[in-house]
C-alpha cells in the first residue's frame, strides 16, 4: 500500500535515502502499516463527579472501550493486566479505580510502583495536575528528602515509588507503615514488562512479600498492572504476582498510518576489523544522518540509541551535519537520557513539545511512559532487544493521527541483520513473553531471608514462593544460620535487616563501587560477577555520557578506581572460559544429536583486553593477570556425534579427514572447532529473538570434544547465578531459533565471517577460530536431525537429579 495517507511519511524517507547510490541503497524493506479509528464509550457510572470533571479538564472528553473495561474490573475487585500499545491510556485503567477508591473512602490508600524514579515522577505529576486535594499523591523513592518521607509515611494517601524502595525502605520497616498498609486498596505496576530475568524474578518474589505484609494489617489490595503487548499477559501477570489476572489486549485508541522502513549500513570499503573482518557504517553514525535529514525537513524526529555515551554521539552527529547546512538548526538538536536532572529533562520534553526542538537523540528513557506524543518520525538505532520495546518506540510517532515514518537502523550484530533480511520476524511476529523465574534458588533464598526478617513465614504461606523449592531453601537457610526454625515458622536471627544487602536488580552479590580516584566520588556499582570483564586495570568505562579509565580494581575490597579521561578507543575482555556439567533436567536424543537443559559450573579468568577504535579496527592486546571466577546457572546444549561428524562434507566439497588415535578415539578436522565456534557465536546473537534478553545476558562455550559429554558441543548459557530463564527459552524454541541462526548466517553478505554473523563483541578467544561455511554444516547436521524428530521422535528423558556427564 502506498497511498495519500503514507504519503508525508514517503517524502521524508526519500529525504533520507536522496544522494545515495542505488545499487547502495540501505533500505531492504518498507512496510506501510494502516491507521486505527477510535473506540469511545461512556464514563463507568460508579466514577465520582469530581474525578471525570478533573479528567475532562485535562483534555480526556471520553474514555476508549478498553479504558472502562479495565477499570471496571478493578473496581468490582478483579486484579488486572491492561497490555495495549504506546499513547493507547494505560494510565487512565488505574487511575480510575484509585481516584474514585480515594475520593469516595477518605481512609483509602493506594500504591504505585515503576521500574525507573523519571516515570514515577512524569505519573505523579499528571496525578497532582488534576487538583484532586484529598488524594494526597506523593512521591517515596531514593530522592525524596529525608525530612519528607515522615510526612509521606503519615499522611501520603497515594504513594509513588518503585521495587528498589519498596524493598529497601517500606517492607523493612512496615511497623511505620502500618496505618498505609491497613487501608491499602490498590498496587498499580506499571510497565511490568520491563520486569524480566533476575530483575523480574527478585520483583516477583517482592509482590509476594507486599502482599503478606497488607494481609498481616487485614488488606487485600487489588493489583493493577500495565504493559506494552505482550505474549499471553494474563499468565505473565500471574507469574509476576502469584494470581490470576484479567487481561485487557484490545487496543481503542486511535493511531494513525505508519510506514516503517528497514535499513541496513553499507560495508566501509576502507575498513577492516578483528581478523579482517568487513565493517559496516555504524548504526550510530548512520542515525545522526538520518536525523539531520529529517530535521531539514522540519520533521520532529526522536533517534533512539542504546547507550548513553551513543545518545551524546548521535547528538553531536547530527549537529555537526546541520551546522554545515543552516547554524540555526543545529540547535534543534538535543541528547537526552538518565542522569539528566528533572529540570533539564522537563526542559528538553517542553521544548520537544513546542518545537523548538525538532530532533532529540534519546536512550530508552522517553520509551517508558513520559508524555512525549505527536512525532512525525522515529528512528531506531539498534533493536532495543525485544518486539515490544521495539513497539514501544515506534509509538512514539504519529500519536496524532498523522502519518509518521518510523526507520529501523541496523547494528553490526547477527540479531539485527536478521531482522532487516526477515521483515516478518520484526513486523508480523507476536511480541515475546517476559522471561523471570521466581524458583531460582539464588533469588528465592535472599528474598525468603528478607521476608522472614519482615515478619516469620509460616509453612501456610510456602506456596506463593515456589512450594518445595521454597522449603528446600529455607532448610538450607537454617544450615547455614541465616533463619532459625520452630514450630510455628522460619525466624530471622540476627539484629540487622538483610534488605540492604540484597540487591534486586543483580545477583544478590555484593556489588563492587566504581570510585573516582581524584574526587572519591561514587560513580555507580558492578556486580562482582562481571567486574573483571566491566572494570579490570585499562578498561575504558561510561557512566552517564562521560568517559573514565579504570586504575586499579581490588575484588578483596570491591573497589575498582578511576580517572577521567576520553580515549579514542574502547576496550573488551579475552577471557579463557570452561563448562562443567552438573545436573542434566531435560535430554532429548535424535539420532546422533542430543539436546540437554540443566545446571552447569562456567568458570573463566580474564587474560587480557584488546583496545579497539570505533571503527572496529583492533590497535592492540593488553595482558591481565586476575583471579579465576565460577558461575553456576543454567544452559542448554546440543551435542554431535563421532558418527555424524565422520560423514561430514565441508563446504569446500572436500570429505571429511579423520586420523584414528589409538584406541580408536577420532581426532577432529582442523575446521570443526571454528565452526561450532561460529556457530556459538551466531546462536548467542539470535537467542534474544525468542527470548527477552539481550546478548550480553548470555554466554555461550564451544569445543570439538566435551570431557562431561563425550562428543562435539555447543553449550548457550544465561549469565546470571542460576539462571534467568533464558536457556530455557531456548530450549523450548531450539528449532525456530537454529533455523533463524542458520538463516542469519547464510543472509549475511560477507565472505569469511564478520560482527553481522558470526563475531562477537564479547569473545574471550578474539573471535579465534571462526569457521562462518562450517558453520552453516554444523546446523544443517542439528537441524537435519532434530527437525526430523521435533514431533514426538525423540528420546525425552525428564530427571530430577544430576546426571553428571
Amino acid at each position: 500500500m502506498n497511498d495519500a495517507s503514507h504519503s508525508r511519511a514517503r517524502a521524508l524517507l526519500a529525504r533520507a535515502t536522496a544522494g545515495i547510490p542505488e545499487h547502495r541503497n540501505p533500505v531492504t524493506h518498507v512496510a506501510d502499516l494502516p491507521a486505527r479509528p477510535e473506540q469511545v464509550t461512556e464514563w463507568p457510572e460508579w466514577t465520582p463527579a469530581e474525578v471525570v470533571d478533573a479528567l475532562q479538564r485535562t483534555g480526556i472528553t471520553q474514555p476508549w472501550t478498553h479504558q472502562t473495561s479495565g477499570a471496571s474490573a478493578a473496581w468490582d475487585g478483579s486484579d488486572v493486566i491492561v497490555a495495549t500499545g504506546t499513547a493507547s491510556g494505560k494510565s487512565l485503567v488505574y487511575q480510575l479505580p484509585v481516584l474514585s477508591a480515594l475520593v469516595t473512602d477518605p481512609g483509602a490508600t493506594a500504591l504505585y510502583l515503576a521500574p525507573t524514579k523519571a516515570l514515577g515522577a512524569d505519573q505523579l505529576r499528571s496525578i497532582t495536575e488534576l487538583g484532586l486535594d484529598s488524594v494526597r499523591a506523593a512521591s517515596y523513592d531514593g530522592d525524596t528528602p529525608r525530612e519528607e518521607r515522615d510526612w509521606v509515611r503519615r499522611h501520603g494517601r497515594w504513594v509513588f515509588s518503585n521495587p528498589d524502595m519498596l524493598h529497601r525502605g517500606i517492607l523493612g520497616s512496615h511497623a511505620r507503615w502500618a496505618s498505609f498498609f491497613r487501608k491499602l486498596r490498590y498496587v498499580v505496576v506499571d510497565e511490568c514488562h520491563s520486569y524480566r530475568g533476575v530483575f523480574g524474578s527478585h520483583v516477583a518474589l517482592l509482590l509476594r512479600r507486599l502482599q503478606r505484609v497488607a494481609r498481616h494489617y487485614g488488606a487485600e489490595p487489588v493489583f493493577v498492572l500495565a504493559s506494552a503487548t505482550t505474549a499471553d499477559p494474563a499468565e505473565f501477570a500471574q507469574r509476576l504476582t502469584g494470581r490470576p489476572a484479567a487481561a485487557v489486549t484490545e487496543d481503542a485508541s486511535p493511531r494513525g498510518p505508519r510506514t516503517v522502513a528497514l535499513w541496513e549500513p553499507p560495508l566501509l570499503d576502507e575498513l577492516t576489523g578483528e581478523n579482517g573482518a568487513p565493517v559496516r557504517r555504524s548504526a550510530g553514525a548512520e542515525a545522526a544522518r538520518i536525523l539531520a535529514e529529517l530535521v531539514i525537513e522540519g520533521a520532529r524526529t526522536l533517534a533512539f540509541v542504546r547507550s548513553r555515551h551513543g545518545a551524546e554521539l548521535t547528538s553531536l552527529g547530527a549537529k555537526r551535519i546541520l551546522s554545515e547546512v543552516d547554524p540555526e538548526l543545529a540547535d534543534t538538536v538535543a541528547a537526552y537520557r538518565a542522569g539528566f536532572l528533572p529540570e533539564e529533562r522537563r526542559r528538553l520534553e517542553k521544548d520537544l513539545m513546542e518545537r523548538r526542538l525538532l530532533g532529540v537523540a534519546t536512550t530508552n528513557a522517553l520509551e517508558l511512559g513520559v508524555d512525549i506524543s505527536g512525532l512525525d518520525s522515529v528512528v531506531l538505532a539498534g533493536y532495543p532487544g525485544t518486539l515490544a520495546s521495539f513497539w514501544q518506540q515506534s509509538g512514539r510517532a504519529g500519536r496524532a493521527g498523522d502519518d509518521a515514518l518510523v526507520v529501523f537502523v541496523a547494528r553490526d550484530d547477527p540479531l539485527d541483520t536478521y531482522l532487516v533480511h526477515h521483515p516478518h520476524a520484526l513486523l508480523d511476529r507476536p511480541v515475546e513473553t517476559a522471561v523471570l523465574d521466581p524458583a531460582n534458588p539464588y533469588v528465592l533464598a535472599p528474598q525468603l531471608a528478607c521476608a522472614a526478617a519482615e515478619l516469620p513465614l509460616k509453612a501456610g504461606e510456602l506456596d506463593a514462593f515456589g512450594g518445595e523449592e521454597a522449603r528446600s531453601v529455607l532448610d538450607a537457610l537454617v544450615a547455614d544460620g541465616v533463619l532459625r526454625r520452630r514450630p510455628s515458622g522460619w525466624y530471622w536471627t540476627a539484629r540487622d535487616r538483610p534488605q540492604f544487602d540484597v540487591d534486586i536488580r543483580g545477583s544478590g552479590g555484593e556489588q563492587v563501587a566504581v570510585v573516582e580516584a581524584d574526587t572519591s566520588r561514587m560513580l555507580g556499582t558492578v556486580d562482582p560477577g562481571s567486574a573483571c570483564g566491566t572494570v579490570h586495570p585499562g578498561a575504558v568505562y561510561l557512566h552517564q555520557g562521560s568517559s573514565y579509565v579504570v586504575d586499579d580494581l581490588d575484588l578483596e575490597t570491591g573497589v575498582a578506581l578511576v580517572h577521567a579521561e576520553d580515549p579514542e578507543w574502547n576496550t573488551s575482555p579475552r577471557e579463557v572460559v570452561d563448562i562443567e556439567v552438573l545436573a542434566t533436567h531435560r535430554k532429548e536424543r535424535f539420532g546422533g544429536v542430543t539436546v540437554c537443559l540443566g545446571d552447569v559450573a562456567v568458570t573463566s579468568r580474564v587474560v587480557g583486553y584488546l583496545r579497539r577504535l570505533p571503527s572496529g579496527e583492533v590497535l592492540d592486546q593488553v595482558p591481565l593477570d586476575l583471579p579465576e571466577e565460577e558461575l553456576r546457572t543454567r544452559a542448554v546444549w546440543y551435542t554431535i556425534s563421532e558418527d555424524l561428524l565422520e560423514g561430514i562434507t565441508w563446504p569446500d566439497g572436500t570429505d571429511e579427514s579423520r586420523s584414528r588415535a589409538p584406541g580408536g578415539a577420532g581426532v577432529e578436522s582442523a575446521r570443526l572447532p571454528g565452526a561450532l565456534h561460529a556457530a556459538e557465536h551466531a546462536a548467542i546473537g539470535l537467542l534474544p529473538l525468542f527470548a527477552t534478553c539481550d546478548r550480553w545476558d548470555i554466554g555461550g562455550v564451544s569445543t570439538a570434544l566435551h570431557a562431561d559429554t563425550g562428543e562435539a558441543t555447543v553449550f548457550v548459557h544465561d549469565g546470571h547465578p542460576g539462571g534467568a530463564g533464558f536457556a530455557d527459552r531456548g530450549f523450548a524454541a531450539l528449532v525456530p531459533w537454529l533455523a533463524a541462526t542458520r538463516e542469519a548466517i547464510v543472509s549475511c553478505e560477507c565472505p569469511a565471517g564478520c560482527p553481522s554473523c558470526v563475531q562477537s563483541p564479547k569473545c574471550g578467544n578474539g573471535n579465534e577460530p571462526l569457521d562462518k561455511a562450517g558453520a552453516v554444516t554444523v546446523l544443517d547436521i542439528v537441524l537435519g536431525a532434530v527437525g526430523d524428530g521435533e514431533h514426538g521422535h525423540g528420546v525425552l528423558q525428564a530427571t530430577d537429579g544430576a546426571v553428571a556427564g
